[in-house]
């Protein structure tokens, strides 16, 4: 049976999502987004992935600062929709809106819930040296991330997986995720099941002040670091390039044996590699500023960093 939808989404990450919907043969009433920004260059206003997708399928788009005045709740509730659904939307949804559709919001979110609960669960699961994780569809209440879960898709997070690399698999699966959900629904067979009241932990959204890489850390943690930050927004070190200091991003890591003082370069020959308080990290990829991504190694042929050097 067809459902009635309004999808709220705004990162490519919602895309697979809502192109599932879509496909699933459901009517798709409304689409909200984050409205424009400004990007580029030019600063020209642009579209976000979500807003551009369902306008080509030729769905409305409304794209409120928020939610919480009385003429935005009357025109979403005048969707007169069966159920609404979430991916990263951006916004919080008050009561009127959570109640709205005949079956509520339901939320697409990227962790175990409760395990990384909030805005960067991704990022936070690989901070944290995560081996699995999962996408999870979640009935919204007023809380953050508290309600039941009707489905769930858990996933293996590799050794040396970077949260853009978790960031594809899981918008992928999350897109399936909700196809069966929806369908589930659509017959009365959607499920739910309380989280747990243990292992609550909370996915804070990321800040500049911690992506700057501390080699005093354990070679595990500054691993888990660099690809958990990994591509975007970056972790980073400062290195003295061409007489002067430079921030250079990591984008890539393993970890390697070695004893030095923290920050020190073990091995300037076949891709850096840096002592941490316990072991040592090889920097696989590296990104200086205004330039593409290149290997360790390719960074050390055009540039001199020998062993011996210990990083700021």
């Amino acid at each position: 049976m067809s459902l009635r939808v309004v999808f709220m989404g705004t990162p490519d990450f919602s895309v697979p999502t809502l192109l599932e919907i879509v496909g699933q043969g459901h009517e798709v009433v409304a689409c909200y987004s984050q409205p424009p920004r400004p990007a580029g260059r030019g600063m020209d206003l642009k579209k976000s992935p979500v807003h551009e997708a369902a306008e080509g399928f030729g769905i409305p788009v409304y794209t409120p600062d928020s939610l919480k005045g009385a003429e935005e709740q009357a025109q979403f509730a005048a969707h007169d929709a069966d159920v609404a659904i979430v991916v990263a939307y951006g916004l919080l949804l008050p009561k009127p809106v959570l109640d709205a559709p005949v079956h509520g919001c339901l939320n697409l979110h990227a962790s175990l819930l409760p395990r990384w609960r909030g805005a960067a669960p991704i990022n936070r699961a690989i901070m944290a040296g995560d081996k699995e994780t999962a996408v999870q569809v979640m009935r919204m209440e007023e809380g953050l991330d508290t309600g039941p879960v009707c489905m769930s898709e858990s996933a293996t997070i590799g050794e040396h997986m970077t949260a853009g690399e978790l960031h594809d698999q899981l918008s992928g699966l999350g897109g399936d995720l909700v196809r069966r959900a929806l369908g589930a629904l659509s017959w009365g067979g959607l499920t739910e099941t309380p989280q747990p009241a243990d292992g609550v932990t909370y996915a804070s959204k990321l800040s500049k002040q911690e992506t700057r890489i501390e080699w005093s850390r354990p070679a595990s943690e500054v691993h888990n670091h660099i690809r958990g930050l990994s591509p975007f927004p970056g972790a980073w070190c400062e290195m003295e390039l061409g007489g002067k200091p430079e921030r250079v991003k990591i984008l890539r890591s393993s970890l390697v044996e070695g004893k030095a003082a923290p920050g020190t370069v073990l091995d300037a020959d076949h891709g850096p590699v840096i002592a941490c308080s316990e072991g040592a990290v090889r920097l696989g990829q590296v990104q200086r500023a205004g330039k593409k991504p290149m290997s360790g190694a390719e960074f050390l042929r055009g540039t001199k960093l020998p062993a011996g050097t210990v990083l700021g």
